[in-house]
């Protein structure tokens, strides 16, 4: 059992063959001695052995987090000093990048270029929660006379955090930066694929100077360590970013103890091209909404509807860039595309192109599994384009997950909108117009929680992300993120010189 100390200086190396897990400030080894094995999605090469969490270290990990809270000094440290801890622990990221891009590759497969944007955001966001959580208080509210009235914002309690497997470090910071900096304690379940930054996280926040106790990361399965958390009587709230049937059974088991309950689930979001649309820029954003990622994203743009009348124009240039778009080795910086997360997640992506085949859909790029050069042992494939495609089939209503976009023409801004709402997801949107009012007026009526206009990143820092619909509640990545983490406590005091006799007796 190594302890790892608040002051400690030695840094050991992120690349590991072995990675512990972490309960009250110490780095152990599973009860059971079990392990997980995570593996290159690139080639599939095994990367390392990881403690695999049991019931019994679930149990410890929440006893260390419920006696932080309740105990420890946490939750009572001055605003000011918690916002030091975790401008500390974005210094530490920020001087260790290289490393944590480089295992962050090696685990999912992701291509440098979005490895490196995804850990530069997971800095800025504890960045951002150090500034906001300074102006993050109570309120004084108007009431009658000779009485006064004022809030207080105070942390929920001890938090499960389980984290998806394809943004591992960012999902991870979107979690417990907001969380730690209100007061609360964590236990954060990292996706048993990819949950090596995670652990690694969880190493920084107490080389910050986070007390033991309040951030414990638990690499484990979702059916065992994932459920005893969300239904464990004594966890305060539970914060899910995952698949949209995950999260329907997240909501109903949490649901038995009342809960405070965040989810951020999944998408099929629309990309509206309108005949007035800067062509160009419209084809680069598109390009930039399905394949980032290899299009593992919640929010990908993975329905594309054109106006009719620069259909052929904009497809055209579509087409021919989606096929210069270089997959391969992930370190190298001219690739664009990096690997599908493992062969389930291949199969999946399949099953659909396939499914689109035979419903009688047309293939304009792509369309099977790719086999780079050097890297035929990965789980890899092409970005794929679908045309000729009716609402009703599999490939436009379901959540694919994968480097694959479909494609329809529509005739007017009605027909757009009635499109891309026609779905069961609200996550992202994105409209693409030249017509500020136009673009405006889309925006309000799209049921999305996200719309980028003329825009291909969906957030930074500071903007609030989250669904409508089926793809899940509460925003995250900004300040209200704050609240989800907070009781608001109500204190009403009368300051009158005549003693109160409501019944008059």
């Amino acid at each position: 059992m190594t302890t790892i100390r608040e002051n400690e200086t030695e840094q050991e190396s992120m690349k590991r063959e072995f990675y512990h897990m972490i309960i009250n400030g110490e780095k152990v080894k599973s009860s059971t001695g079990e392990v997980l094995k995570t593996y290159n999605p690139a080639n599939g090469e095994l990367i390392a052995e990881v403690a695999k969490a049991s019931k019994e270290d679930a149990e410890k990990a929440f006893e260390a987090a419920r006696n932080a809270f309740d105990k420890g000094k946490w939750k009572l440290f001055p605003v000011g000093k918690r916002a030091q801890v975790l401008n500390k622990i974005a210094a530490i990221m920020r001087n260790r990048f290289n490393e944590l891009v480089e295992l962050e590759i090696l685990d999912t497969g992701k291509s440098l270029h979005a490895a490196q944007g995804q850990v530069t955001q997971a800095i800025e966001d504890f960045e951002f929660y150090a500034g906001a959580i300074v102006g993050h208080r109570g309120t004084v509210n108007n009431v009658p006379g000779q009485f006064h009235n004022y809030t207080e914002k105070e942390p929920v309690g001890v938090c499960a955090q389980i984290i998806p497997w394809n943004y591992p470090l960012m999902m991870a910071a979107w979690k417990i930066a907001p969380a730690i900096a209100v007061g609360c304690t964590v236990i954060v379940k990292p996706a048993s694929l990819t949950p090596l930054t995670a652990i690694i996280l969880g190493e920084i926040c107490l080389e910050a100077g986070v007390p033991a106790g309040v951030v414990n990361v638990l690499p484990g399965s979702g059916s065992d360590v994932g459920n005893f958390l969300v239904e464990h009587p004594q966890v305060d709230k539970v914060a899910f970013t995952g698949s949209t049937p995950i999260g329907k059974d997240i909501m109903g088991k949490a649901s038995q103890t009342l809960k405070r309950v965040t989810l951020e689930l999944g998408g099929k979001s629309p990309s509206i091209v309108f005949e007035d649309a800067d062509i160009d820029a419209a084809v680069d954003g598109s390009l930039f909404g399905i394949f980032y990622n290899s299009g593992q994203s919640c929010e990908a743009r993975s329905r594309l509807y054109v106006h009719e009348d620069i259909y052929e124009e904009f497809m055209n240039k579509f087409v021919e860039k989606t096929k210069k778009l270089q997959l391969g080795n992930p370190f190298d910086k001219t690739t664009h595309m990096g690997a599908i997360i493992d062969q389930s997640q291949l199969d999946t992506i399949e099953g659909y192109v396939q499914s689109a085949k035979e419903d009688g859909a047309d293939i304009l790029a792509g369309g099977k599994v790719a086999k780079p050069e050097g890297y035929e042992n990965g789980f890899w494939y092409e970005p794929t384009i679908i045309s000729n495609v009716t609402q009703d089939m599999k490939v436009v209503r379901d959540e694919i997950f994968g480097p694959v976009v479909v494609v329809s023409k529509f005739k007017d801004e009605k027909e757009a909108i009635r499109l891309a709402n026609d779905t069961d997801f609200g996550l992202g949107s994105a409209v693409w117009s030249k017509d500020g009012a136009r673009a405006t007026r889309v925006a309000n009526q799209i049921q999305a929680g996200i719309v980028m206009v003329n825009c291909p990143f969906s957030a930074f820092p500071g903007t609030p992300f989250g669904g409508y619909k089926q793809s899940g509640f509460g925003r995250e990545l900004c300040i209200e993120t704050l609240d989800l983490y907070t009781e608001t406590k109500s204190v009403l005091s009368y300051y009158g010189s005549r003693p109160l006799n409501p019944f008059g007796l």
